[in-house]
C-alpha cells in the first residue's frame, strides 16, 4: 500500500471548490458517465486499428445505488488504468487543473455546467461524495489498482484484486447530497444528460413479457423474464447518414427528443459537415405561432452524444432558436461567455453554415412542392420574416421563396407581387404602394372598398410585419407599404385625376369649423377631402407611420426605445362630395347639426372597431331614437 499527498498549495481546495460549483452539482453524473464512455470507446479505437490484441466485445456502463450503505457506483468495461496512470491522470492532472481552475475562475465559478468545460470531469464526484474510489484494471496485463481520497489532499493507493478489465468509480455520498440516492432522481440525470451516448448505459433491470408457449391456454399468464434496463439509446438518428433515414425515423426521433409534443414537425432538416469544422444534428420545424415568447421544448447542444445545454443563443442564428432539434459539435468552445462565442470564428462558421443549410432546405420546399410549402406558410412565416430582419444572407435566399398571402387566400413571391400589381397600384410619383391588412375582420370595409376598386390587399399578421416592411421598403427601389385603414384610397395611391370638391373655400372652412366645435376629442384630426360622392361620408384612418412606428416599438426596435408610450391618433376624413355632409353644413338648427355629426363620427368609430362600453351603448340607444 502506497499513501501520498497530492500535489495542490491550497489545502482547502475540496471545499472551496464544492462551494464555488455546487450550483451545478447534478453534473457530477454526467462527467462520469462521460469519463467511462471515453475510456469504453478508446478501447474500440484501439481494438479497431490492431493496436491490442484484447477482444472490445458488448461492452455496457453500469451505474448502481447502494441506498443503505449511501454508495452510488459507476462502472465501466473500457480501458481501465494502471497504477502509474492513476498517478499520472488523477493525482496530477486532475488535482493540477482543479488548482488552476480556482485561481482563474473562482469568481464566476456558479456559472451553469463550467465543471465539465475544463477537463475537470473526475473531480466532480467531490461535489456530492465525501470520498471517492477508483478499483481499476488496465487492458495491458498489469496489476489491479485501488485509490481512496476521502476529500483532503490526501490519498491510498493500494492494489486490487479486480479481475475483469475496466474502472468502477464508487461515491460515498456526503450528507448533504443524500438526494442522489434515489433512484428516480438518478434516473432523471440520465435521461437529461445521458439519453444518446453513444454505449449502453444499464440503470438496473426491467421485466419483459415473452411470447406464451406453444399450446398455452387463454388464462395463462406469459412468461417474464428480468433483462438490463438500459436507459439510452447508442446510435440516435443525427449520427446516422441521411440515406439510411426515412421519413418515419425523423419523425420518431422528434418524439424521442420531446416526448409531451403531439404535433408532428412540419420538416427537417439534417445538418452533417465535417470540413471545416465538425457539425451533425438534425433541425425540425414546428408548427409555430405568432406569440415571439412562446417556446417549450428548444434546441438541443450535445458535443459528442453527451447533453450540454439547450441554450444554443451564440452558436445558432437567433432567428432560428425557434426550431427544434439537436447539434452536435466537438469544435464548440464551451467554457466561455456568449460576447466570445459571438466573435470566435469556428462558432461564426458553424452559424453561418446553419444559415445557409436552412435557406436551402426552403428553397428546395418551395421548388418542389409549392402547394404543400403555401399551406405550412403561416406555420413557418415568423422564423422566415426573422431571419430576413437579422442575417442578410438569408434575406437574399428567402426573398425568393417568402411568401406574401392576399386577404383572398393567393400567395406570391416579392417578384410575382410586384408583376401583378404594378399597373394599378402605381402611384403619380411612379412608387409602387403595396396595400396591406393586419386583421380581415376589423379592416373589412376598407379592404372591401379596395377591391371594389380593382386593388389587391396583402394579409400580414405577424407581430414583426413592421420592421419588415422598412426593411423591404429600405432594401427595394420605389415601393411602399400602406395599411388600408391608414387614409383614404386616394391618398393611399395618389393618381393624377383626383375629385373635385362640391364645396367652396368658404363652404369648407364653416364645415371644419363645425366639424371641431362638437368633436372634442383631441385623437382626431379633421381632414376635408374631395371624394366620391358614393363613398363614406365619415372615414377614420390612422396614420401609417405613427401606426408602424407603435408596432414597432412594442416588438422592439424601429429606433422607438425610451420613447414612452406612443399616443393614439387618428384621421377623421370627411367626404366633401357626400349629401350627408352636405346636409350636415346647412342644418340651420344646432341640436340636428351636432347629433348627425355624432351618429356619423360614431359610425365610422364602429365601423374601426374604436366604439366600445358607455360610448357604444349611447350610439345605439340614439340609433334606435333616430328611427322610431
Amino acid at each position: 500500500m502506497a499513501t501520498g499527498k497530492i500535489n495542490v498549495s491550497v489545502e482547502n481546495i475540496f471545499p472551496l471548490i464544492k462551494k464555488f460549483l455546487y450550483s451545478d452539482h447534478e453534473i457530477f453524473l454526467r462527467e462520469l458517465v462521460s469519463n467511462a464512455t471515453d475510456a469504453t470507446l478508446k478501447l474500440k479505437h484501439l481494438t479497431t486499428i490492431g493496436e491490442t490484441k484484447v477482444e472490445y466485445g458488448n461492452p455496457i456502463i453500469e451505474i448502481k445505488i447502494d441506498k443503505e450503505g449511501k454508495k452510488i457506483h459507476i462502472i465501466d468495461q473500457g480501458l481501465g488504468m494502471t497504477e502509474e496512470e492513476v498517478q499520472k491522470y488523477i493525482n496530477e492532472v486532475a488535482f493540477s487543473g482543479a488548482e488552476e481552475f480556482l485561481d482563474k475562475y473562482k469568481d464566476s465559478a456558479k456559472d451553469s455546467g463550467i465543471i465539465g468545460h475544463f477537463g475537470l470531469g473526475f473531480y466532480s464526484a467531490f461535489m456530492v461524495a465525501e470520498k471517492v474510489e477508483i478499483i481499476t484494471k488496465s487492458y495491458k496485463d498489469e496489476p489491479a489498482a485501488h485509490w481512496t481520497c476521502d476529500g483532503s489532499p490526501n490519498f491510498v493507493m493500494e492494489p486490487s484484486d479486480k479481475k475483469d478489465r475496466g474502472t468502477e468509480i464508487i461515491l460515498h455520498i456526503a450528507e448533504d447530497s443524500t438526494e442522489f440516492l434515489e433512484k428516480n432522481r438518478i434516473s432523471e440525470l440520465l435521461r437529461k444528460y445521458n439519453k444518446f451516448m453513444p454505449v449502453p448505459i444499464k440503470f438496473g433491470t426491467r421485466t419483459e413479457t415473452l411470447p406464451k408457449p406453444e399450446g398455452a391456454k387463454e388464462e395463462d399468464k406469459a412468461p417474464t423474464k428480468e433483462v438490463d434496463n438500459i436507459i439510452n439509446n447508442p446510435n440516435p438518428a443525427w449520427t446516422k447518414m441521411p440515406a439510411d433515414l426515412k421519413e418515419e425515423d425523423y419523425k420518431g426521433f422528434y418524439r424521442e427528443l420531446y416526448p409531451m409534443q403531439f404535433e408532428e414537425p412540419l420538416f427537417h432538416i439534417h445538418l452533417n459537415v465535417d470540413y471545416p469544422f465538425n457539425l451533425t444534428g438534425i433541425l425540425y420545424f414546428p408548427k409555430l405561432t405568432n406569440d415571439l415568447n412562446v417556446q417549450k421544448d428548444r434546441i438541443q447542444l450535445y458535443q459528442n452524444q453527451v447533453f450540454v445545454t439547450d441554450n444554443v443563443e451564440g452558436i445558432v442564428p437567433e432567428f432560428l432558436t425557434m426550431l427544434r432539434g439537436v447539434i452536435d459539435s466537438p469544435d464548440i468552445p464551451l467554457n466561455v461567455s456568449r460576447s466570445y462565442l459571438q466573435a470566435d470564428g469556428a462558432v461564426k462558421k458553424i452559424s453561418t453554415y446553419i444559415t445557409r443549410k436552412v435557406a436551402d432546405k426552403l428553397t428546395s420546399l418551395f421548388k418542389n412542392n409549392r402547394e404543400d410549402f403555401e399551406a405550412k406558410w403561416n406555420d413557418i412565416k415568423i422564423v422566415i420574416e426573422y431571419g430576413m430582419l437579422s442575417e442578410d444572407k438569408f434575406f437574399e435566399k428567402a426573398d425568393k421563396f417568402a411568401l406574401y398571402p392576399t386577404v383572398d387566400g393567393n400567395y406570391y413571391t416579392f417578384e410575382e407581387l410586384q408583376e401583378k400589381i404594378k399597373d394599378n397600384h402605381t402611384d403619380k410619383d411612379d412608387k409602387l404602394v403595396i396595400l396591406y391588412a393586419s386583421n380581415k375582420e376589423a379592416q373589412h370595409s376598407y379592404i372591401e372598398t379596395a377591391k371594389s376598386r380593382g386593388f389587391e390587399v396583402l394579409l400580414l399578421d405577424s407581430p414583426i410585419v413592421s420592421h419588415l416592411m422598412q426593411k423591404l421598403e429600405t432594401s427595394k427601389e420605389n415601393i411602399s407599404f400602406a395599411r388600408v385603414d391608414s387614409d383614404h384610397l386616394d391618398n393611399l395611391i395618389k393618381k393624377e385625376d383626383s375629385q373635385i370638391s362640391k364645396l367652396s373655400d368658404e363652404e369648407k372652412e364653416k364645415l371644419k369649423k363645425d366639424l371641431e366645435e362638437v368633436i372634442q376629442n383631441k385623437s382626431y384630426t379633421v381632414q376635408l377631402e374631395a371624394m366620391d360622392s358614393s363613398a363614406a361620408p365619415f372615414i377614420i384612418t390612422e396614420p401609417e407611420f405613427l401606426r408602424r412606428m407603435k408596432e414597432m416599438q412594442q416588438t422592439g426596435g424601429g429606433g422607438m426605445m425610451g420613447m414612452g408610450n406612443m399616443p393614439e391618433m387618428y384621421n377623421l376624413i370627411v367626404n366633401t362630395n357626400s349629401d350627408l355632409v352636405n346636409e350636415i353644413l346647412n342644418t340651420k338648427t344646432a341640436k340636428k347639426k351636432e347629433r348627425l355629426i355624432n351618429q356619423s363620427l360614431d359610425l365610422a368609430r364602429l365601423s374601426k372597431g374604436l366604439l366600445k362600453g358607455e360610448e357604444l351603448t349611447n350610439f345605439i340607444k340614439r340609433s334606435y331614437e333616430i328611427i322610431k
